[in-house]
């Protein structure tokens, strides 16, 4: 994502649902990412219903996702966590499964799944993204998925406007 925030779409439509499934794990981190992506949808989309959802780490946000999924119909799913880098390939490795696996279930249900589940190198990097006001990905995944919900209502519509011709 971009380096400064982007001016602020709007949802115009009263019907939106989103899920924001978010990991406790890091949790001064993610819980800045949470408050800044909802405080931003309920800006920018004042009328959406945002259902939230907490697993304890980002490993475990992708089976969520496709739980949630399988159960209930979203405009969009916005996978919020921190992964700090250690000494070991593990977090690469989760990170990449998480990536992967959003990604699958993304195409293979046909929602935007807003993928902001951090890799960092260190706390710094954590803060910045997730507290600071210049590159705050909370925001920015609320911006995205207002921008894929219009995208989506878009499609739609040209769908059925070309079924009725």
């Amino acid at each position: 994502m971009s380096s400064a925030l982007q001016p602020k779409p709007r949802v115009n439509t009263q019907k939106v649902r989103i899920c924001v499934v978010a990991s406790k794990y890091n949790e001064n981190f993610t819980d800045a990412l949470v408050a800044h992506t909802i405080d931003e949808l309920d800006e920018i989309i004042p009328m959406a219903r945002i259902d939230l959802v907490r697993v304890t780490g980002a490993f475990e946000i992708p089976v969520t996702v496709a739980k949630l999924l399988e159960r209930q119909k979203f405009h969009c799913v916005i996978a919020l966590g921190v992964i700090i880098r250690g000494e070991t390939q593990h977090a690469d490795l989760v990170a990449t499964s998480i990536t992967e696996a959003l990604q699958g279930i993304a195409v293979q249900q046909c929602i935007p799944i807003i993928h902001e589940v951090l890799l960092v190198n260190n706390e710094n990097q954590a803060q910045e993204r997730c507290l600071g006001d210049t590159k705050n990905r909370g925001r920015e995944a609320a911006q995205a998925a207002a921008n894929m919900i219009e995208i989506f209502a878009q499609i739609e519509k040209s769908i059925s406007m070309d079924v009725q011709r």
